[in-house]
């Protein structure tokens, strides 16, 4: 856990743009650019359940390196891939975004927000729950360390989800 700090507070306004533009980029569809705003250590993870606390010892929904989602990102997009058959379009809407932790220099924090997705793909899904969100800044903008998303029926039967939520 990061050590919260007074010295040196994020901008909200800034870190609520580039959540924004992740969301952006997912709702377009360009998982390549929506990975690349993630830190070559970066993940992203699903748990299975309200108070999974380890993404490795326990089953998770989705658990991907940045390697893993290089991979999705292939097959997702390939014309020959099933989920190319249908149009996906999504739908996501960010909320209450709040700092919960920071460094001592703000270079790195951690961000929680609420949020509602919808996602059509033959049929309608609706997604919603929370997303943490552990940033480190490079250079001038902000990377993910990982990206947490809580669903509200995180333990509830799913079919597959086709795209990031």
């Amino acid at each position: 856990m990061l050590a919260a700090s007074n010295n040196e507070t994020p901008d909200l306004q800034e870190i609520e743009a580039f959540l924004y533009r992740e969301t952006d980029l997912l709702d377009a569809g360009n998982l390549h650019a929506w990975r690349d705003l993630f830190t070559e250590d970066g993940t992203y993870w699903l748990p299975v359940s309200p108070d999974q606390d380890d993404p490795l010892g326990h089953i998770s929904i989705i658990y991907e390196d940045k390697m893993m989602m290089a991979i999705r990102a292939e097959n997702f997009g390939h014309r020959l891939a099933a989920s190319m058959q249908y149009a996906v379009r999504s739908s996501h809407v960010l909320a209450n975004t709040r700092l919960l932790e920071s460094s001592a220099d703000g270079s790195e924090i951690v961000v929680k927000s609420n949020f509602q997705t919808v996602i059509y793909y033959r049929i309608q899904s609706v997604y919603a729950g929370t997303c943490t969100h552990k940033l480190r800044r490079e250079g001038s903008d902000w990377r993910i360390v990982q990206k947490r998303v809580d669903l509200i029926n995180c333990d509830a039967d799913h079919k597959s989800i086709v795209i990031y939520i």
